[in-house]
């Protein structure tokens, strides 16, 4: 199950999927955690720092090997170059699991207490002027396109803040999202813009409520919002704590907000995966950004990239290898 946080930039989005990932984690759940915010917190909101990602390659800086990974023998792709963020996966591609060992995850995937995660990369001074955020991001949305993840296996993901994972197909790629709203005009407001926009995809949307200090918080979020409300998280002694980077057991965190994450898990554990919606928006995406930019700079017709008797579900791993990897 791929879950997406999303929300207002400081509305708890990444404490609440660090949160989440640790709490799937410490019951022996697969988790793969992928911070893709443009501020790279989620390791220290894991209670780690830079250093336990030493050697870890970024997702963004890794590019190119990525690619060649997951292209595998597609007769479709002519080379590893001609893959954009948006190439879906055919026969001959190599898939991924959330737990295997891989080129990729050897170069890009580290421990973090009990949750294995990866980061897209900074934005950093060399990226100014001349690169967007989202060509880091891509490729998060490739491997996402080639994730063969079934249920009980969890990929949670640290999402951009506000709207901008709309400047791509990222927001299709998910099983479940989760939008971290406060009691806050400014923060009901991104709720409005992301579902606004994601109605028309079928995303699985839920409001988690953050901050929640009385009932007038929860009136608030109720006016707004309405049924999206799935559950809500008060005020944290624990988070305030985790904040200032004592992050304890999450054994230590407030019976009510541990319940909440229960919620949640449970909530993406009845989502259905609907694997034929999510090959649509793969193609759908991929013909959009091949006429839009990725024609005229790889230089070939990548529509021809799409596979149309290829579709992603759990059975394709039962195919002989000499198709999938």
């Amino acid at each position: 199950m791929k879950v997406a946080f999303v929300g207002k930039g400081g509305s708890g989005k990444t404490t609440l999927a660090a949160l989440f990932a640790r709490h799937l984690a410490g019951q022996g759940r697969p988790v793969l955690a992928i911070d893709a915010d443009i501020n790279q917190h989620l390791v220290v909101a894991l209670g780690g720092d830079a250093n336990d990602l030493a050697g870890a390659a970024p997702l963004g800086e890794h590019l190119p090997i990525i690619k060649d990974y997951l292209r595998g023998d597609n007769p479709r792709i002519g080379a590893a170059s001609q893959m954009v963020k948006t190439t879906p996966p055919g026969r001959g591609s190599r898939l991924l699991r959330v737990v295997e060992e891989n080129p990729i995850y050897a170069a890009c995937v580290r421990r973090i207490g009990e949750v294995r995660m990866a980061v897209t990369g900074e934005f950093n001074a060399e990226d100014l002027g001349v690169a967007c955020y989202h060509s880091k991001v891509g490729a998060v949305e490739l491997l996402l396109n080639h994730m063969l993840d079934g249920p009980g296996e969890y990929v949670v993901v640290d999402m951009t803040a506000g709207a901008d994972s709309f400047a791509s197909g990222l927001f299709t790629r998910f099983d479940r999202t989760f939008l971290v709203c406060e009691p806050t005009v400014r923060s009901v407001g991104v709720y409005r813009q992301y579902a606004g926009h994601a109605r028309d995809y079928g995303v699985a949307l839920s409001v988690v409520g953050n901050k929640i200090e009385d009932a007038s918080d929860l009136d608030f979020l109720r006016e707004h919002v309405g049924t999206d409300l799935l559950t809500w998280l008060s005020r944290s002694p624990y988070v305030r704590r985790a904040e200032r980077g004592a992050v304890g057991p999450l054994t230590e965190l407030e019976d009510v907000n541990r319940e909440a994450l229960a919620q949640l898990a449970g909530t993406v554990d009845g989502t259905p995966q609907n694997w034929a919606a999510f090959t649509r928006w793969a193609h759908e995406f991929h013909r959009r950004n091949a006429v839009a930019w990725a024609n005229d700079r790889v230089g070939v017709d990548l529509a021809a990239q799409i596979d149309p008797d290829f579709r992603m579900n759990p059975q394709v791993a039962d195919v002989p290898a000499a198709v999938t990897a």
